[in-house]
């Protein structure tokens, strides 16, 4: 990390998991343990989640953020959620193109886009996602690939617009296997993501652009992977739903 340049961020994804109980039992067992972060912190839940998680984060260091939103303000959409209900419930960060929607739920590079530029019009922070299947990284495409969705995830988002974004590197062979990438491999892909974006803006605008790292980040690799210096932080799955863990990772990020 450098915090000199660009925020480092911890965020959780807790992903279809907690009920309303659960989830306040959560957050009130994670709010001592990450109060004096220096480092921002997020915690990313189910929709019917974000209200408990609003009122239990009021007054505190966590954010709150969902795990998808619609493209479209309003409509014929059953079952979506529009990025402007987010905003007006308070909600404040949103993760986009997440390797689990666009596996099993038909997202692509072009919806990514399309649901980034709505998030970011309605005020939002996006979590926006990036990165390879294990038959490309066999394959020698991790850096065309990753550039590409890159590119197409940030088509006519402007370099001011860019300052509501975050970039989570995520080797889809690395989510939910207990698989982590080495602390070299991470910062090596995210390098190649500042790259990008200082080709399609500067370099000032890539030096400014939190990267997270979100394959497996757990309390135990958290401290050598933040340390790598293009890594800014994680995007936390399975260790964002215990308290204590998560706010290992949450200290790592704070001292390094």
């Amino acid at each position: 990390m450098n915090k000199t340049l660009r925020k480092a961020v911890i965020a959780g994804n807790w992903k279809m998991n907690k009920n309303r109980a659960e989830a306040k039992a959560l957050i009130t067992d994670l709010k001592p343990l990450v109060a004096d972060a220096s480092c921002d912190v997020v915690i990313c839940v189910p929709y019917t989640n974000l209200e408990t998680a609003l009122a239990a984060t009021e007054g505190t260091n966590i954010k709150v953020g969902a795990e998808n939103c619609h493209f479209e303000k309003s409509g014929a959409f059953t079952g979506e959620i529009s990025a402007d209900m987010l905003t007006e419930m308070g909600v404040e960060y949103v993760i986009i193109g997440h390797s689990e929607r666009r596996q099993y739920f038909g997202e692509t590079d072009v919806t990514v886009n399309k649901r980034t530029k709505a998030a970011i019009a309605a005020g939002l922070n996006v979590i926006l996602c990036v990165g390879e299947m294990l038959e490309d990284r066999e394959n020698g495409i991790t850096a065309e690939l990753v550039a590409m969705q890159t590119k197409i995830a940030l088509k006519d988002v402007s370099k001011e617009e860019l300052k509501q974004v975050i970039i989570a590197y995520e080797p889809v062979w690395a989510i939910g296997t207990g698989k982590t990438a080495t602390a070299e491999q991470a910062n090596e892909v995210c390098a190649i993501i500042r790259s990008v974006i200082a080709q399609m803006y500067d370099q000032a605008a890539a030096d400014a652009m939190t990267i997270q790292y979100g394959g497996s980040m757990n309390a135990k690799n958290a401290e050598e992977l933040v340390a790598q210096p293009d890594v800014d932080g994680g995007l936390i799955g399975g260790a964002a739903l215990k308290a204590e863990d998560f706010s290992v990772i949450v200290k790592a990020a704070s001292n390094g």
